[in-house]
């Protein structure tokens, strides 16, 4: 579950707790509404410390310079011929 999915579950809970008064036999919509706050801001911590994680910076390795043999062509060697 991304960090999109977490506030989503925020914000459900939050409605069912405070802007609902809805009543349903065997269900208590304000405890299923603090349930997924909960359950919301546990993956937002979660998704936050891993992606804490991820973005450690690595410095980057010494450069190792390869130099190229350079071949001449037909065999001459300062240009002229000769």
């Amino acid at each position: 579950m991304g960090l999109g999915g977490c506030i989503i579950l925020i914000a459900v809970g939050a409605i069912l707790t405070f802007a609902t008064d809805w009543d349903m036999q065997g269900v208590n919509l304000d405890l299923v509404g603090v349930i997924l706050m909960i359950v919301g801001l546990i993956g937002v911590t979660t998704f936050s410390s891993i992606a804490r994680r991820r973005r450690v910076v690595v410095p980057p390795a010494t450069t190792t310079v390869v130099e190229e043999d350079r071949h001449q062509r037909g065999g001459y060697r300062d240009g002229y011929g000769g």
